[in-house]
């Protein structure tokens, strides 16, 4: 039996697009305010793709960053895997698509769906790919143009949501030196597919001019049942993944930046602090599966992960589905 290769993060990258959306911009939109908008969320703007950028493009100018971080040649990787659930088309692959415009020509490539859980879905699948031996060099990625799907006459759902990328590169941490995958774990519950949904666009309800007339098409989601579940498991995630570890070897909590009060409440359930957890929801919003890759990614910049100390990662979302990562950096 082939013994099991230790994977690490060799580089990573963040990209958001140059439309800033801010919470007056809102304000002439629909019946909300910039107070209104931050003691409910805790988001104060976001950004959205320009009309002519697509989810590739905000996933190259990631995969970019993330490539140079980790001194790495396109042709060098052997698998990307994007976590989205706003691809360029319904098919082929967003990933596959990037594959093309990178020039990693010895890579495959393919997305997963998992929602605001993609990029942890992603993070899972190419360490296992690496720590089988299966692949040496693989690029993961969060990325979403949500801003596509939004109801603009919602204000319940249209305030919280942004675009953006998030990337890194994985090898064997023999290499990296860095980063080390602890352990990982991804679950679902599928009964709670209708508290964050999109009726339209599947098998199920292909579009017509019926289904984008009554709005089919926009994400919808209902806000109390979502506010318990997240709460529960990203609270929930946070102790699975550090069990077993004395609290103070966690430098920083990178949660999925859902709503800072559900951040918040989780935090408090578990009487942790809130400085040992990075937030950035207040410039971004939600970006779903681009929130963790996004955030560590800034938190590194900011010097807030300390070498030798460990880091989770946490996060939860349609499906329903959930996932979490422990690392030592």
């Amino acid at each position: 039996m082939t013994s099991r290769v230790a994977v690490g993060i060799a580089g990573t990258g963040s990209y958001a697009p140059p439309v800033v959306m801010t919470n007056h911009d809102f304000e002439k939109l629909v019946d909300t305010s910039d107070e209104w908008i931050v003691q409910r969320t805790g988001i104060k703007e976001r950004h959205f793709a320009e009309a002519h950028q697509a989810t590739s493009d905000l996933c190259l100018e990631a995969a970019k960053q993330a490539l140079d971080a980790a001194k790495t040649k396109p042709e060098e990787l052997d698998l990307i895997v994007l976590g989205t659930i706003s691809p360029d088309f319904m098919l082929p692959s967003c990933a596959a698509i990037l594959q093309s415009r990178l020039g990693a020509v010895n890579a495959g490539a393919f997305d997963v769906n998992a929602a605001c859980t993609g990029f942890l879905t992603a993070l899972h699948t190419g360490e296992s790919f690496i720590a089988a031996g299966r692949a040496r060099r693989v690029l993961v990625l969060g990325a979403e143009c949500l801003s596509r799907y939004l109801n603009m006459k919602d204000r319940a759902s249209c305030i919280l949501f942004g675009d953006g990328a998030g990337a890194m590169v994985l090898a064997p941490h023999a290499e990296t030196g860095r980063g080390e995958i602890l352990r990982s774990t991804l679950g679902a519950d599928g009964s709670g597919y209708e508290f964050i949904h999109m009726r339209g666009g599947g098998s199920r309800m292909p579009p017509t001019h019926e289904s984008v007339d009554r709005g089919d098409h926009y994400i919808t989601m209902r806000g109390r049942e979502v506010f318990r579940f997240a709460v529960t498991r990203m609270s929930d995630l946070i102790a699975q993944m550090s069990e077993g570890f004395p609290r103070e070897e966690v430098c920083l909590v990178v949660p999925h930046q859902v709503n800072a009060r559900i951040i918040e409440a989780a935090l408090e359930r578990l009487d942790w602090p809130m400085d040992k957890c990075f937030v950035n929801i207040q410039k971004y919003g939600n970006t779903s599966a681009a929130t963790v890759p996004m955030a560590f990614h800034e938190a590194l910049e900011e010097g807030r992960i300390e070498k030798g100390k460990l880091v989770v990662f946490c996060a939860f979302g349609a499906g329903l589905t959930w996932g979490g990562t422990l690392l030592r950096w």
